[in-house]
């Protein structure tokens, strides 16, 4: 009882804001646009630890390594963390296992937030398609769309490749990446 409500407590506020720090640096990297309700929530949210990061780790080819490497540090507290909850003994520290799964999650988080973001933007475009942030899930999407959209034609002025997109993500968190978390787990 004490377990799940520890792990619970690990998943919301831990992993929760891997998360976040996580979107922070994937919005950046797409270049979105962060005067909205969200980019402002998520800069307001991590503000205060990825400025005092940003002193000691410099940005790499316009790339925000700060907020990168918390997301993974965070990443990593959790997972080590979560052992812990369950009981793992620590006798060698599984330091490589834990890197590598971090990395795995880390990638399964950006995959959910594209599907997030795709399956966001058809629902805002059937209900409101002026919401404020479209521009933002338009940024997010559009970069991987493109290449799906020269490829499958509209049938009925319908676009079908946002469908096409979630069947390519599933396929990801399927297979590339279970089969990562295994080889990952069995290093522990």
């Amino acid at each position: 009882m004490l377990s799940n409500t520890m792990q619970f407590l690990l998943d919301i506020f831990v992993h929760g804001f891997a998360g976040v720090l996580l979107f922070r640096f994937l919005l950046q990297w797409l270049r979105a646009p962060m005067r909205n309700p969200v980019g402002e929530f998520i800069m307001a949210l991590s503000d205060f630890v990825v400025l005092r990061a940003r002193r000691f780790i410099p940005s790499i080819q316009q790339l925000d390594t700060a907020t990168f490497l918390l997301a993974f540090i965070f990443e990593l507290i959790y997972l080590s963390l979560t052992l812990w909850v369950k009981g793992y003994t620590f006798a060698p520290f599984p330091f490589i296992s834990l890197l590598a799964w971090s990395t795995v999650e880390l990638i399964r988080l950006s995959v959910y937030f594209l599907m997030g973001a795709l399956v966001a933007q058809a629902i805002l475009s059937w209900v409101n398609p002026y919401n404020p942030l479209g521009p933002l899930l338009s940024a997010i999407t559009q970069r991987f769309l493109r290449p799906l959209q020269r490829i499958v034609p509209r049938i009925g002025n319908v676009d079908l490749s946002p469908l096409l997109l979630l069947v390519i993500c599933q396929i990801i968190l399927f297979v590339p990446l279970t089969m990562m978390e295994n080889m990952a787990k069995q290093l522990l």
